[in-house]
């Protein structure tokens, strides 16, 4: 069963995405959100991303230092609903 949770972003936008589709990174490409990344692998760390509440679950763990209350979204997947600062 996929599940599907709710994702605000800069307090502006939300988006709907299915845990299954994807990265968070590849969420805000397809709803036209722009937002910075290099190396979409987790090593360079320019996708770093604010979590301010919720959790993610990383599809490989990252090599970039990700501080409490970040996450690196090229390489993680929603958990529960988010909101995120980027």
């Amino acid at each position: 069963m996929n599940k599907s949770y709710k994702i605000k972003i800069n307090g502006q936008h939300t988006l709907a995405v299915d845990a299954s589709t994807g990265t968070l990174l590849e969420a805000m490409e397809a709803a036209e959100i722009e937002t910075h990344y290099h190396c979409r692998n987790g090593f360079c760390g320019a996708c770093r991303t604010q979590l301010v509440k919720g959790e993610v679950t990383y599809i490989n763990e990252p090599l970039a230092f990700v501080r409490p209350g970040e996450c690196l979204a090229c390489c993680c997947i929603a958990a529960s609903d988010l909101e995120i600062n980027h």
